[in-house]
């Protein structure tokens, strides 16, 4: 029987939240008449996460679990959860519990309504601390601007997704992964509905801020190529500029004389054409260090064991 209901459940280091977790699950759809299956993706994990997760496997032929052969990051995971799917519908959600499940029950409805891709925003972020709330917000802001694809703020991945915008994501075959910003770019029939997201339920986020940082480059330049465009224009206004100025010292001089004490307006000439430079090799080596690792085509990532899929 295909599943109505695909959770997708990245996991890395959870051992602590993967109890409290399934009973939750389980709990929302004790009721119903919906039948789901829980796919949990093990992205390397070093702790006693897998074998949780085998004995939970054991007594229910709902969960099956993908481990990969090392930690390849949640859009790897989530986009391994995605491959092996075979539900109707997919809900990629966190085991923390910071997603409610009891809301997928909600998306459900709204699915069965004639909508395709039902997304879940968060009315606040009270849970989250001050500066994760505010850095958000700018991103947001940030790449709505420039891209030109319109991300949700305040709409991380958990969202139900038909059947048919998973098979659109597969043909996305790039490495470098945004996972917000590949859901945003297929489109379809979309609602939202909002949520306030609890604290977590158990165990350490695994998002410091230097992780957030490496997501928020990598969706900026996934989904606009205006930071390279730029510079164009930066660097024409610089070289105008330092052409003017060139200009009003040949002029000062020629009709002053040498004007010895120049070391200070020498110096912030140069730093200001130093830093230009160097901020945009660095632009610049942002994408092509993305180009390389399209070029070299490794996989985005190794499946190193299935368990309760059958052959």
């Amino acid at each position: 029987m295909i599943p109505d209901i695909s959770l997708i459940v990245p996991v890395y280091n959870e051992q602590e939240a993967i109890d409290l977790f399934f009973k939750s699950v389980t709990q929302v759809f004790l009721d119903t008449e919906i039948n789901i299956e829980i796919l949990f993706v093990n992205d390397g994990s070093s702790d006693n996460t897998l074998e949780k997760l085998k004995s939970l496997a054991i007594n229910d032929e709902r969960i099956k679990i993908i481990t990969l052969s090392r930690n390849f990051g949640k859009e790897a995971a989530l986009t391994a959860g995605l491959d092996f799917a075979t539900g109707k519908t997919c809900v990629p959600i966190d085991c923390d519990l910071q997603d409610p499940p009891e809301l997928i029950l909600e998306m459900y409805k709204q699915w069965q309504a004639g909508f395709e891709v039902v997304l879940a925003r968060r009315k606040q972020r009270s849970s989250d601390t001050f500066i994760k709330r505010i850095s958000s917000s700018i991103f947001y802001k940030i790449i709505d601007k420039l891209s030109g694809t319109h991300i949700p703020d305040n709409v991380g991945d958990f969202r139900l997704m038909d059947k048919k915008v998973i098979e659109a994501i597969r043909q996305y075959p790039e490495r470098s992964r945004f996972m917000k910003g590949l859901f945003a770019s297929v489109g379809f029939k979309q609602i939202t509905i909002e949520y306030t997201r609890p604290e977590r339920s158990a165990g350490m986020t695994k998002w410091n801020y230097l992780n957030l940082y490496k997501l928020a480059i990598e969706g900026i330049v996934a989904y606009t190529s205006l930071p390279l465009k730029v510079w164009s224009y930066i660097g024409a206004t610089i070289s105008i500029s330092a052409f003017l100025y060139g200009f009003y010292m040949i002029v000062k001089t020629i009709i002053f004389g040498i004007d010895v004490p120049g070391y200070a307006s020498l110096m912030v000439v140069l730093l200001i054409m130093t830093g230009s430079i160097l901020l945009s090799l660095g632009i610049i080596g942002e994408y092509l260090s993305r180009i390389y690792n399209e070029v070299k085509q490794r996989p985005i990532y190794l499946v190193q064991e299935k368990i309760g899929f059958k052959e």
